[in-house]
């Protein structure tokens, strides 16, 4: 193993710390509102100091998406459920509540720099293929299974639980402050997860 200078360790230490911000940031504001400045004054450094370690805001956000992806895939690995659509289950929730305790980035669907800058990302391509073809390899077991309609594209269901780390519903069932967070992961879980369940012919 490398042992790191003194120097190094402050830099990845500081980086872990901006990274750190920029995902808050990120969950909190969003892309569009969020600002260099921001993070820099959040995490207690010039702004000419972050940009050593980030040229740009859309670097900031590529390295926030490599850590969360860095996370799922930790996420992944960890499953343990007996069937496909178990362990598929248990990474949506994990999504859920990542997304409720406002851990969750929020970039937007829209913006070619940005998307420009992910597609430069070797680190952030290969995390995101090796979470989706796991995802996919539990999505046909799963339909192998008989636990999610065969007729439904593989890719539609990997979107389908993709989309819950976006999924406004969450925040708005949240905002009312009616229902705790279990309640809301639990409501919005059966309706995504059931909704990928094999459609069922009616009674006669």
């Amino acid at each position: 193993m490398v042992r790191l200078s003194f120097r190094e360790q402050v830099l990845r230490v500081r980086e872990d710390a901006i990274v750190a911000s920029v995902n808050r940031l990120l969950a909190e504001k969003g892309f569009d509102l969020m600002t260099v400045d921001e993070v820099a004054a959040d995490v207690g450094i010039a702004k000419a100091s972050l940009y050593k370690h980030f040229p740009s805001k859309e670097a900031l956000a590529a390295a926030a998406m490599v850590r969360l992806l860095e996370q799922a895939r930790n996420v992944v690995d960890s499953q343990q459920a007996e069937t496909a659509f178990g362990r598929l289950e248990a990474v949506t929730r994990w999504a859920l509540q990542l997304q409720l305790a406002g851990e969750m980035p929020s970039l937007p669907s829209q913006n070619s720099t940005l998307r420009a800058e992910l597609m430069a990302s070797k680190p952030y391509l290969d995390l995101l293929m090796e979470v989706s073809d796991r995802l996919g390899e539990w999505i046909v077991q799963a339909q192998a299974d008989g636990d999610i309609d065969p007729a439904l594209p593989p890719e539609a269901a990997l979107y389908t639980i993709f989309a819950r780390a976006c999924d406004p519903v969450p925040a708005y069932l949240k905002a009312g402050g009616r229902y705790s967070d279990e309640q809301i992961v639990g409501w919005v879980l059966a309706t995504c997860m059931n909704g990928l369940r094999p459609r069922r012919a009616p009674a006669a």
